[in-house]
C-alpha cells in the first residue's frame, strides 16, 4: 500500500528570474519503507519535503498521503491531518525548553485531548523505545544533543503518525549521537512498521535507509536500493554522490 505518493510535482518560485526548484517529480513511497532524499545543497530536497509535509505548496503537480491531498482541505482539516498522520524531526530538535522531557514528548496527545491514562501508556511505549525512560523528568537544556534528538523522535511518533518526516535528524549531532540516533529511526521502521522518509547529506545516515532517491538542480537523478549489506550500500552511496557532483565537501564527515 502506498502511504505518499508524489505526481508530476512541480515548484516554482517567482521573482525577476523564475526559480525551478523541482521539476517533475513523481516519487512512491510505500507504506513500513524507509526511504533517503539525497543531493547536493540547494538540489531542491529540502523543497520536497516541504510540499510533503504540507509547509509549502506545489505549484503543480499531486501530493497524496494515505489516500488524501492534503492541498485540497480546509484549513482546520489540514491541522488535524498533519497532527495524527504526520510526524516531524528537525535537525535543531524545536522542543520547548519550558517543558520536561515527558511534557514535550507528550504534546500532540495534549493538543489532541487524549485522557492522562492513554497519554502516560503511550509516553512509557515511546520512552521505552527510544531507551530515554530516565530522562523524562529532565528540562530539555540539562541533556545532550542525541538525547534531545531521540525526545523528538518520541514525540513524532507517539501519534503513530502514517509517515515520519525527518529532515537532517543527524545535522547537529556528533558521529556517536548520529549512529544512536539513527538505530532509533532504524529500529522504529522495523519494529511499529513506521513509513520514514529522511532528508540529509550525509552518508553514514542514509546507508540506514531501505533505498535512496537522488535530486540533482531539482530533477530526480538516481535511486539505489540497499541489498543486504550496510556497508556495501554506504559505499554505493558515496560513489552516486560523487556521480552527480556534489560537492565532496559537503561529505568531508565521512566516517563509518
Amino acid at each position: 500500500m502506498d502511504i505518499l505518493q508524489v505526481k508530476a510535482l512541480n515548484k516554482v518560485y517567482p521573482g525577476k528570474v523564475a526559480t525551478h526548484a523541482l521539476t517533475d517529480i513523481h516519487l512512491t513511497i510505500q507504506k513500513g519503507e524507509f526511504v533517503g532524499i539525497m543531493g547536493p545543497s540547494g538540489s531542491g530536497k529540502t523543497t520536497l519535503l516541504n510540499m510533503v509535509s504540507t509547509i509549502d505548496e506545489p505549484s503543480s503537480g499531486e501530493v497524496s498521503i494515505n489516500g488524501s491531498n492534503p492541498y485540497r482541505m480546509k484549513k482546520n482539516e489540514l491541522a488535524l491531518f498533519r497532527r495524527r498522520q504526520l510526524g516531524f524531526v528537525f535537525q535543531d530538535f524545536n522542543l520547548l525548553d519550558t517543558l520536561t522531557v515527558a511534557e514535550n514528548i507528550v504534546l500532540p496527545l495534549t493538543l489532541d485531548r487524549k485522557s492522562l491514562s492513554e497519554m502516560e501508556m503511550k509516553l512509557k511505549q515511546v520512552a521505552e523505545r527510544l531507551n530515554i525512560k530516565d530522562i523524562l523528568n529532565k528540562r530539555t537544556y540539562e541533556i545532550s544533543g542525541g538525547q534531545r534528538q531521540r525526545t523528538a523522535i518520541a514525540r513524532a511518533i507517539i501519534t503513530s503518525p502514517s509517515l515520519l518526516l525527518a529532515d537532517e535528524p543527524t545535522g547537529s549531532l556528533d558521529s556517536n549521537a548520529s549512529k544512536v540516533v539513527m538505530e532509533s529511526l532504524e529500529s522504529i521502521n522495523e519494529k511499529e512498521g513506521t513509513t520514514l522518509m529522511l532528508v540529509t547529506h550525509d552518508p553514514l545516515a542514509a546507508s540506514y535507509c531501505h533505498r535512496i532517491v537522488f535530486i540533482k538542480d531539482g530533477k530526480l537523478a538516481a535511486e539505489i536500493h540497499r541489498g543486504d549489506s550496510r556497508q556495501t550500500f554506504f559505499q554505493k552511496i558515496i560513489d552516486t554522490l560523487s556521480f552527480w557532483g556534489g560537492n565532496m565537501n559537503e561529505f568531508s564527515s565521512v566516517r563509518v
